[in-house]
């Protein structure tokens, strides 16, 4: 089983400090082996990167980008959490909203961003189930908003 963690740094890629709750909730929730995270946005270290609707002020690969960063934040959790993302047996569903345009059909290309990003990290482990929905408003603006159960080695 590959290292999720070494495959991050052969990636180039930094994860961003965990994002902290928006409202009364909280980030994670551990039930058993598995780990539920609140929705994340696309906001790296407290900023908010992306604001918008997908269709109309962003394209598909802008959305996707929003949502590759949403995924980082989901992994930030999993790594405060967990304390290692090779703690990850299989991510099992994201959930993700789309910020979207009337008539915008293409919400399962923009949360490719984030499925894409997972497989690369994880391979196997990272294959999971969706959900891409379309809404006309997110919380601060952002065009994307993700969610995910995890489980997580026992």
């Amino acid at each position: 089983m590959d290292s999720a963690e070494a495959t991050l740094r052969t990636l180039a890629l930094e994860l961003p400090e965990p994002p902290r709750p928006l409202a009364s909730y909280v980030p994670v929730q551990q039930v058993g082996e598995l780990l539920y995270t609140s929705g994340v946005v696309p906001s790296l270290n407290g900023a908010v990167q992306f604001r918008g609707v997908v269709g109309s002020d962003l394209s598909v690969q802008e959305g996707a980008r929003a949502a590759e960063i949403c995924a980082l934040n989901i992994m930030a959790l999993i790594r405060q959490h967990a304390g290692s993302l090779d703690q990850v047996e299989q991510f099992i569903q994201l959930s993700g909203f789309v910020r979207s345009a009337p008539g915008f059909e293409e919400q399962p290309k923009v949360l490719n961003g984030a499925s894409d990003l997972i497989f690369k990290v994880f391979g196997e482990r990272g294959r999971h189930t969706r959900q891409a929905l379309g809404t006309s408003e997110l919380p601060l603006g952002v065009p994307v908003e993700i969610s995910a159960i995890i489980r997580l080695k026992p």
